[in-house]
């Protein structure tokens, strides 16, 4: 049996974890929200960040947290020629083949990603990776409380943004309506645009937190976009306050997981958490009715 200090170290450390997955599931729920479609592309992009803050430390020797404000505008800007250039002209209105056009874009990407770097892993060290903070009696890992205060600051920001701006209420407006919002002068095709490139900035601020602790491999991002959608299942599909709760209930979740059933059964609670939302309440946390 754990002492109560194990027990409390480990879910602090969980809930902690959960915000990077937050921050992965910000983007998807945000894609989601405005442009109600899943984006199978989530995972793939993820890994483009993770390996763009590779290559700046790497070719620069930059820190990979403050990496973040390099890779940031990068990846906004990919995403945005991306849902401008390929998903919006080939999907024809038609949310079926977005779907296809994002499964068809994650595919490419995965395999330039093996043609370029093939299939080695690579990390970045740094001094700090295995440091702990004592707050009392408990041990906190340094990169996991740097990486909920990261998610918490982001978050807020999304929020200034989506509340506001302009570009944000044009955003919540054609989440809403997107007929009416045309209809009142707002360019739905650009707005579509500026929250993909959103949701992929989303995710190179999570590549910056994730890289001094983990690696990077053409197949990196796939794992963490599956815990990414059961954490907007649980809050609520395009529910950014459900995004970011969940995430810090799914991180808690791994880690009691972790801590009483072993390492390798550590996300076995997170699937049965999808499944029991799926079962019992399929609109989420926070979702709303269709």
């Amino acid at each position: 049996m754990y002492s109560p200090l194990i027990i409390a170290e480990a879910l602090l450390n969980g809930l902690m974890l959960g915000a990077v997955y937050a921050l992965v599931a910000l983007g998807l729920t945000l894609i989601y929200g405005v442009l109600h479609i899943v984006n199978f592309a989530h995972g793939a992009l993820l890994t483009v960040a993770m390996f763009g803050v590779w290559i700046v430390n790497e070719t620069l020797g930059i820190d990979p947290y403050v990496s973040i404000l390099l890779i940031a505008p990068v990846m906004f800007a990919l995403g945005y020629g991306l849902q401008r250039a390929i998903i919006g002209p080939a999907s024809h209105g038609s949310d079926n083949n977005i779907l296809l056009v994002t499964l068809g874009l994650s595919i490419v990407i995965q395999n330039v990603l093996l043609a370029v770097f093939r299939s080695d892993t690579r990390t970045i060290s740094t001094d700090y990776a295995f440091e702990v903070i004592e707050a009392g009696p408990l041990l906190l890992s340094y990169p996991r409380v740097i990486g909920l205060g990261v998610a918490v600051v982001t978050a807020a920001l999304l929020w200034v943004v989506l509340n506001q701006t302009a570009t944000g209420r044009a955003i919540r407006a054609v989440a809403k309506e997107k007929t009416g919002a045309s209809l009142v002068g707002i360019d739905v095709a650009r707005i579509y645009a500026i929250t993909f490139g959103l949701g992929c900035a989303c995710l190179a601020v999570a590549a910056g937190l994730l890289m001094p602790t983990f690696y990077v491999s053409p197949t990196t991002g796939a794992a963490f976009v599956l815990v990414a959608f059961t954490v907007v299942v649980l809050g609520g599909m395009g529910s950014i306050t459900g995004a970011l709760i969940g995430g810090l209930l799914i991180g808690v979740v791994e880690s009691a997981s972790s801590l009483f059933l072993g390492d390798s059964l550590g996300q076995i609670g997170i699937f049965l958490i999808f499944i029991l939302v799926l079962l019992f309440k399929p609109t989420g946390l926070f979702g709303a009715r269709q």
